[in-house]
């Protein structure tokens, strides 16, 4: 069965302009989507996924970037320097696209059915009555529950994996031929990421359009993709069959992409990274079951660090304008243990109380009841004073760095900063020597001290976070999505350097994430949250290899297995 060419890009190159010259950013780039196809893209931050995408919607930023040599040719005619007003008739009708975020995508003032019936506005003729019938059944039709209460919702009132849902409706609405999804599932939990995948699957099998998805994640793009282009620095280093790709790649980069993920079958001492490849210095060597059980003996032979008792954290909400207050408990009845060296993973979906439960160990959220014991005292009665000296000991990571430092102040002044505030060493040039050594020991270095966090990337940043967390010397880490957003080889970096620090400083970390595949590597022992319960507890290898309960197999199942 022959199907013709859908869309071609050929040697297409764009530049952006860096000072008063155009700096080519995409080099020579040659592929094709053909009609009733789904063609993955994959490629770290930065290798040009996103912008060569955004040229073929003809929504490159005007004035900084160009289309400096090649063609994109759309259904046998060349849209490569089509006016604005042109690519409105394309846009959305023909060549629609879902956005990574869709909070930033959709309008907050807006209500989700009234955003959706805009598009069949501008594109169709069709009547009021007939656009809220057919966004009601776009809605249906992307299985969002209650289509017709969720027509005069707002974007807040509702889920990330129903406001991408949304999105996707507003995507398919005027039947385009071709679909761009930009990352659309990298902030969902594995479940919700697992459903966006299978809706897109279906959609396209009915509607015969054709899926150019975008993603870092290779494993993801194997459950959905016939074809896969892999992007490096702006080049495509390699391009084929899904399944040839993913089971016998050429290019190092693409080994490495495979490689930096961490394997659910065995647990390797060091993740891989693209450096690794690229310099062909790959050591792979693999804990063993009498390692882990040798390590856990001597973790668990003395009194545990951190014990969690009976804690609770009820919120009050109130439900309309006049309505009574109802409580809602975040975290119900939750007791654990952690002891001194170990990682603790803490998995499960959004809204499951991870993050509260990780805020009321640090005493961010006081618990409503229940027991914290640091060290045997009872942290939940300590008063402001000791709970200050006591964040000492007890720190966080942060998912995002970058809104977690201060854009005005060099990072080596904000490495030295919690180190004034807590006393340590004599003078500012002890902290500076110090936060330098620190540095050193995340793999920035001395040339970066007085550099400001706008100038790093996003994996510099996370290290930078780490770097202030460990100047402190603490003894327990709460890590929450502190690798989540980061590109597949950084991820890989930062979980080495953690695992590193863990060894030589004999950190204790609790390490909160949706990636289920990142918290067994790191993890000793596992919590499974659901509805603010533990739902089940267990050693990190038993408990993927054997869980209990059903909603820990619907967890595990989720996984991309690539």
């Amino acid at each position: 069965m022959e199907y013709n060419i859908l869309l071609s890009v050929k040697k297409l190159t764009i530049s952006f302009k860096k000072e008063n010259e155009f700096v080519p950013v995409v080099h020579g780039l040659n592929y094709d989507l053909y009609e009733n196809e789904i063609v993955g893209i994959v490629g770290e931050s930065g290798s040009g996924k996103s912008v060569s995408s955004l040229a073929v919607m003809g929504l490159l930023p005007p004035k900084i970037s160009k289309i400096s040599e090649g063609l994109i040719v759309f259904k046998g005619k060349d849209i490569t320097n089509l006016t604005d007003k042109a690519f409105q008739k394309i846009r959305g009708n023909d060549i629609a696209m879902i956005f990574q975020e869709p909070m930033s995508s959709l309008n907050p003032s807006l209500k989700c059915g009234f955003q959706v019936a805009e598009i069949l506005e501008r594109h169709t003729t069709l009547s009021q009555k007939e656009i809220k019938t057919e966004v009601i059944s776009l809605f249906e039709k992307v299985k969002l529950p209650n289509s017709e209460e969720l027509f005069n919702k707002y974007p807040h009132q509702i889920s990330g994996g129903q406001k991408q849902r949304v999105m996707i409706a507003m995507a398919i609405a005027c039947k385009p031929k071709i679909l761009i999804a930009d990352e659309p599932t990298t902030a969902l939990d594995v479940t919700v990421q697992k459903e966006i995948i299978q809706l897109l699957k279906e959609l396209q099998q009915e509607t015969k359009m054709s899926i150019l998805f975008i993603s870092h994640d290779l494993s993801l793009v194997s459950e959905i993709a016939n074809r896969v282009l892999v992007m490096y620095k702006g080049e495509i280093v390699e391009q084929g069959n899904a399944k040839a790709i993913f089971e016998n790649p050429q290019h190092n980069y693409t080994k490495a992409l495979i490689a930096s993920r961490p394997s659910l079958e065995f647990r390797l001492k060091r993740l891989p990274t693209i450096q690794d490849f690229l310099n062909e210095a790959i050591k792979s060597e693999i804990v063993s079951a009498e390692e882990r059980k040798e390590n856990q003996e001597k973790l668990y032979a003395k009194a545990p660090l951190l014990e969690v008792k009976n804690v609770e954290k009820e919120y009050l909400s109130t439900v309309g304008l006049f309505g009574k207050k109802q409580v809602f408990k975040a975290v119900d009845n939750v007791s654990f243990k952690i002891y001194e060296g170990e990682t603790v993973g803490l998995v499960g979906e959004s809204g499951c109380g991870k993050s509260t439960l990780g805020n009321a160990i640090l005493q961010l959220d006081k618990a409503t009841a229940g027991q914290i014991f640091y060290k045997g005292i009872d942290i939940t009665k300590l008063n402001k004073e000791d709970i200050r000296k006591l964040r000492k000991e007890i720190q966080l990571i942060f998912q995002d760095p970058y809104s977690s430092l201060n854009p005005r102040i060099p990072i080596g002044k904000a490495i030295m900063e919690p180190m004034k505030v807590h006393g340590l060493y004599k003078n500012d040039a002890e902290r500076k020597a110090k936060a330098i050594e620190i540095l050193e020991r995340v793999g920035l270095g001395e040339a970066f001290f007085n550099r400001y966090p706008h100038e790093f990337s996003g994996g510099q940043r996370q290290r930078i976070g780490i770097a202030r967390t460990i100047a402190l010397q603490p003894k327990l880490i709460v890590c929450d999505e502190s690798v989540s957003a980061l590109d597949i080889s950084v991820q890989a970096q930062v979980l080495n350097l953690l695992n590193e620090l863990k060894e030589n400083f004999w950190f204790t970390y609790i390490f909160i994430s949706h990636d289920l595949a990142v918290v067994k590597y790191m993890s000793d022992q596992v919590l499974v949250m659901n509805k603010g319960k533990i739902e089940e507890m267990a050693d990190a290898d038993e408990l993927y290899a054997h869980p209990k309960s059903e909603y820990t197999k619907k967890l595990i199942e989720a996984i991309p297995k690539g």
